[in-house]
């Protein structure tokens, strides 16, 4: 898959110290840090936009969503980490653009559109952590928004394979195209 270097970003999502580890399937956090270091260090070379979005809160939580659901996300008892919010080491680079963000997805209240649009983007290249929240949260709210949208299979992952399974097999399809990192390439 060729794409236009100058009318497309990656976006990497939730590549933080706080959220690689633990169990992950089908990739190990490590695996898709490897990977997603290699996309942005090819996005770079030739020119493309390239954003980091991380997740974090206050040490209060004051900024989390609330609404009452059956399995919250569990939120660590004195806060997080200090250092949950950093990127993995080595993933950032001079030039790319960070989006801090409070929800799932990277675009509700933050200028990652803004950011976005205004430097002619049409198409965004998407991967990272986890797939069935953070990734998909984004992917559906990119198509919304009319982006022309390529997720990198083996540059995602989440807790499951079952998880894994369904969003590759029953959602991405229908919203965007479904690539490897090594199948793609810019111009």
């Amino acid at each position: 898959m060729q794409l236009n270097a100058k009318t497309t970003a990656l976006v990497l999502v939730d590549l933080q110290k706080g959220i690689i580890g633990g169990e992950r399937r089908p990739y190990s956090g490590e695996q898709v840090v490897t990977v997603a270091k290699g996309l942005a260090d090819r996005f770079r070379q030739a020119g493309a936009t390239v954003v980091l979005v991380h997740v974090g809160f206050a040490a209060d939580w004051a900024d989390a969503l609330r609404q009452p659901v059956d399995s919250p996300t569990p939120r660590p008892d004195g806060g997080a980490p200090e250092d949950y919010s950093d990127f993995a080491d080595g993933l950032q680079a001079d030039g790319d653009i960070v989006v801090h963000k409070r929800n799932w997805g990277a675009f509700y209240g933050t200028p990652l559109d803004l950011h976005l649009r205004r430097r002619g983007i049409d198409t965004v290249v998407l991967a990272g952590i986890a797939t069935n929240y953070g990734v998909e949260s984004t992917a559906r709210d990119a198509w919304e928004r009319g982006y022309e949208l390529v997720i990198i299979e083996d540059a995602c992952t989440t807790v499951s394979e079952e998880a894994q399974t369904l969003a590759f097999k029953y959602v991405f399809p229908r919203i965007a195209r479904v690539t490897t990192s090594a199948n793609l390439t810019l111009v």
